[in-house]
């Protein structure tokens, strides 16, 4: 099989840095930035430390830029890479993880676009009731599946619109912030534990944003110019996304100093609501909630390849339907059974986060000790003869397994989740990234001396 059925061909790779910087910028706009910023600050942090807490977990976008820079110098996306790591049946594990990450992050789209329009209907006076946020429901999630029809050149189009306005508008609401935040209070609150506070409070940000989007850094990355220099590859990933994310959060920090019960909320958006003037809170969540409906159908999309590199091949009605159910009984628990959406969202992060970590973690030390020389291609063919890498399968299992007993929250107590774990589920997302380097080593060592 030749190259071409594995690489990214040359006449396809124009991306240039700029571009990849605007793609990742506009990824982490999102308005659940100010709702990390104020979680953040629910760990007991003083202000500065919840402000580090956002710089350094918003800079943990190094490990997507890392992965990028890998993409550009195969010239080769993500999970056909991951057929070297883990073998060509193997790497289901990770395909199956990225299907599981695609459709959980959807639901989240989903049930967020539906709370903002419910916030932009109070801003109208709608009394807000169970069957008003139903019809906003079929609402949003109708649009998302009628704007289907459009091509992907008219949806970046609609995006990138929508991101400048929406980025207009969140300046705006920021300097409200700035003018309106409780100083007093912000510079009051008293410093909290490093290590059972501040570390759990990054590592939650590591596993909602960074982390999850390792993923599909590198198919980003395979589409560069091959003339650009990977450190440019590198950092316009890595400050790309950082930027947004972080002036969002340091919002959110300032925000609950307003409203405290913004990070405890069961519907986040309706306590932003009574914090910023009714005409503006209507605008804003009416361009928040558009710029989420080319996401969804982009990941879509996304889910549906995850699905044929599985081994699924369904046509696109097909896959559109199948998910749409899914997500659609995913939202219907969260917004109408449930009833709590930042409790539910936690725990997605949480579970998630630490089989993903596991993930990108051996993805990269297989790179650093197996890939010095670039990656065979022959182990990125569908029809390897490589069907299980064992090292990096095993390294996997293990390291999850430790991630789960070392977890603690709503749904799940692991046995080791005690002392610094105890209450502080995000710290197990590093110890199944730290396990996952460690066993990829001893792997490694065992395999020389053999």
């Amino acid at each position: 099989m030749d190259n071409e059925f594995v690489k990214v061909p040359e006449k396809d790779k124009t991306l240039s840095p700029g571009k990849l910087f605007y793609n990742w910028f506009a990824a982490n706009i999102g308005i659940m930035g100010f709702v990390y910023g104020a979680i953040i600050v629910s760990y007991h942090l003083s202000f500065w430390q919840s402000v580090m807490a956002a710089l350094i977990g918003a800079l943990t976008f190094a490990i997507p830029g890392w992965v990028a820079m890998i993409g550009q110098r195969e010239g080769v996306t993500t999970f056909k890479m991951s057929r070297a790591t883990f073998g060509t049946h193997g790497n289901k594990i990770p395909n199956f993880m990225a299907w599981l990450n695609m459709v959980g992050w959807l639901a989240v789209n989903v049930i967020t676009g539906t709370l903002l329009f419910s916030a932009m209907l109070k801003t109208i006076h709608v009394p807000q009731t169970g069957f008003t946020k139903f019809i906003c429901l079929v609402v949003f999630a109708g649009l998302v599946f009628l704007l289907g029809i459009f091509k992907e050149d008219t949806l970046a189009k609609i995006q990138t619109w929508l991101s400048w306005i929406f980025g207009g508008l969140t300046l705006v609401m920021l300097i409200m912030f700035l003018m309106n935040a409780n100083w007093g209070e912000a510079f009051a609150m008293k410093p909290g534990s490093w290590v059972t506070g501040w570390l759990p409070a990054v590592a939650f940000i590591a596993a909602g944003s960074s982390i999850s989007w390792s993923m599909a850094a590198a198919d980003w990355g395979a589409y560069v110019h091959p003339n650009t220099k990977p450190s440019a590859t590198f950092w316009n990933t890595t400050l790309g996304a950082a930027t947004p994310l972080f002036i969002l959060m340091a919002g959110g920090v300032l925000l609950s100093t307003i409203s405290p019960s913004l990070a405890s909320a069961s519907d986040p958006y309706q306590v932003m609501y009574g914090v910023i003037p009714g005409w503006f809170g209507f605008l804003y969540f009416l361009v928040a909630a558009g710029g989420i409906i080319p996401q969804c159908l982009v990941s879509f999309r996304s889910a549906r390849i995850n699905l044929s590199t599985i081994g699924i091949e369904v046509s696109q009605k097909t896959s559109l339907i199948l998910h749409a159910v899914i997500i659609i009984l995913i939202s219907i628990y969260v917004l109408f059974i449930s009833g709590d959406f930042l409790s539910n969202f936690e725990l997605f992060l949480n579970f998630l986060g630490i089989c993903l970590a596991s993930w990108v973690a051996i993805f990269l030390v297989d790179s650093v000790i197996y890939r010095k020389n670039g990656y065979d291609v022959k182990l990125m063919e569908p029809n390897s003869s490589v069907h299980y890498n064992w090292p990096g399968i095993i390294s996997w299992i293990i390291a999850t397994i430790f991630g789960f007993l070392f977890t603690s929250n709503a749904a799940y107590r692991g046995p080791f989740a005690h002392g610094i774990f105890e209450n502080n589920s995000s710290l197990a997302v590093f110890v199944s990234g730290i396990a996952a380097i460690i066993v990829m080593f001893i792997k490694s060592s065992d395999k020389q001396e053999d």
